[in-house]
């Protein structure tokens, strides 16, 4: 069964806050949104595309996505996600985004990780329109804007040593040890078990390799 939609999403510019976030806490959360669009439409004109990424955390770990392949970055709350019969556990269902049906992933279980839960800190980031994927990933939170230039790229530790499918294979290290895990969303998005999320398609348990 395949169930993840496949032709573009929605116009790519982070979303004004919803109006039940009332006075100064819908303020500060529209000025950090709109920071971080003008730092994606900054990318996406090749000025900051090779020196920041948007940091995130997925199940615990921290993660790098990258600007150039992300659209918006939503609040959950209030977005009715309805699920999809049939459908493995990582894939939460279909909403209603901007008029389009979007997929909603918990990339952190699909990654093997403790599901994410939508809360007060989640957050959801759509898939960039050049992906061509009505798509979006449920995240834990957003860490902000981190400088790629200065990481160290070090190896995978673990049991993921050698396994990490090719769109998860990059670890990196900030100037403070912290390890990055960078993903690449336009791999993800032609990775097999991606796209089909029916059951049947990961009865032989492997992955993107």
């Amino acid at each position: 069964m395949r169930t993840m939609p496949g032709n573009g999403v929605p116009a790519a510019a982070l979303s004004a806050m919803p109006p039940f976030e009332p006075g100064a806490r819908q303020g500060r959360l529209r000025q950090y949104q709109l920071q971080l669009f003008e730092r994606v439409q900054a990318a996406r004109s090749g000025a900051l595309a090779a020196r920041k990424e948007l940091g995130v955390l997925l199940g615990g770990r921290h993660c790098l996505l990258d600007l150039t392949q992300l659209g918006e970055i939503v609040i959950p709350a209030g977005l009715p996600i309805q699920g999809v019969p049939l459908a493995q556990d990582w894939y939460l269902g279909l909403a209603a985004m901007r008029g389009r049906l979007t997929a909603i992933i918990d990339l952190a279980r699909y990654m093997g990780e403790a599901p994410c839960a939508a809360g007060g800190d989640s957050r959801i980031i759509t898939f960039s329109p050049r992906l061509g994927m009505n798509c979006a990933l449920l995240v834990e939170r957003v860490l902000g804007l981190r400088q790629q230039r200065g990481m160290l790229s070090v190896p995978a530790q673990g049991s993921t040593a050698g396994t990490a499918p090719p769109w998860a294979s990059q670890t990196l290290r900030d100037s403070e040890g912290q390890h990055w895990l960078r993903l690449d969303l336009a791999q993800l998005a032609q990775a097999e078990r991606f796209l089909d999320a029916g059951f049947a398609g990961v009865a032989s348990g492997k992955d993107e390799h």
